[in-house]
Parts: C-alpha cells; sequence; structure tokens
C-alpha cells in the first residue's frame, strides 16, 4: 500500500490531536479551569522500618523518609505520601502531604502529633514546592521521583525513582 506525503501527514496530525484531546480531558492540566482536588482520603498508617530515604542538603541535620506503601497517585493528578522525619536524638515527627506535579505545588493536609494522633489541618493551601518553607523535603521528594517531568505516574514508577536517586555511601539509618 503507497501513501501520499499529504495523507501521512494528515494521519499524523489526526493522531497527535486525537492524543492531546485525550490529555486534555483527563482534567488535571493546568489549562483546566474546571480542575478540582479530589476528597482528601484520612492519613495513611505508615512505618519508619519500610522507609525510603531521600536525600536532603548537607545543613539538614535530621533524617527524612518515605513510606512507599503511602504513596498514592489520585485520579485529580495529586501524589500523596507521609514524610517521616528522624533527629539526632532518635524521636521521629511525620507529615502527610500532596504534591501536584503538574503545577509544582505541594499541600500539607496533617501533622502527626507527640502523641501520636494525626492532627489535620483546619485549611491547608497549595504553596510551590520551592517556598522557603523550613523543611525541603517536599521538593527532595518531587525531585528525587515523586513527579517525573511535571508528571504524577504510577506509586510503582515514584518507587523504582526514588529508590534509583539513592546514594549508596550515605551512612543513613535507614540502610
Amino acid at each position: 500500500m503507497k501513501f501520499k506525503p499529504t495523507a501521512l501527514l494528515s494521519l499524523f496530525f489526526a493522531t497527535a490531536l486525537s492524543a492531546s484531546c485525550c490529555l486534555a480531558q483527563s482534567g488535571n492540566g493546568l489549562d483546566n479551569p474546571d480542575w478540582t482536588e479530589e476528597q482528601v482520603p484520612a492519613p495513611p498508617q505508615f512505618s519508619k522500618d519500610r522507609l525510603i530515604p531521600l536525600d536532603m542538603p548537607a545543613h539538614v541535620s535530621v533524617l527524612v523518609g518515605v513510606d512507599p506503601q503511602t504513596i498514592v497517585v489520585g485520579s485529580d493528578g495529586v501524589v500523596r505520601y507521609v514524610i517521616v522525619m528522624t533527629n539526632t536524638s532518635g524521636s521521629s515527627s511525620a507529615v502527610y502531604e500532596g504534591i501536584r506535579c503538574i503545577s509544582d505545588e505541594v499541600k500539607t493536609y496533617a501533622r502527626l502529633s507527640a502523641s501520636g494522633q494525626w492532627s489535620m489541618l483546619s485549611n491547608p493551601a497549595w504553596k510551590a514546592v520551592n517556598d522557603n518553607m523550613p523543611s525541603h523535603h517536599a521538593q527532595a521528594f518531587a525531585r528525587q521521583g515523586g513527579c517525573q517531568n511535571r508528571l504524577a505516574t504510577s506509586q510503582q514508577e515514584i518507587i523504582k525513582a526514588l529508590k534509583a536517586g539513592r546514594k549508596p555511601s550515605q551512612g543513613s539509618k535507614y540502610d
């Protein structure tokens, strides 16, 4: 079968248009004024024994890790997860957050209190991942695999990327 160049070009543009329509219909793009965040589930249970460490700047004295079993990619394109921070004395704190990869924004939904109970934030707001916050763990999570090319992939792909980015000679408590 022989195709004319114009027919091939038309087929190419039709395929490209079809693909872009499908992406636009997913509802997670920045150009979608109707995007809404799905109902946020309760903070998941986590384990300090499963943590994948995040590479943090040298000046950060706490160990920061994410429990891979808490990573969930929502139908709204938000990656939700639990981050655990452990200080040099061994005490830990945790946060339940979501990252909207397409807009490079993070939202903290809850913090683990000293009593071990989750404390939900009353009015969580989206903030730029690279804002000057006290901890840059959200940015580390996003850049080390939580978001890939500003897209939320799948739990398996995120875990694979996080593990692939680990530096084996860190001497982390998580090893």
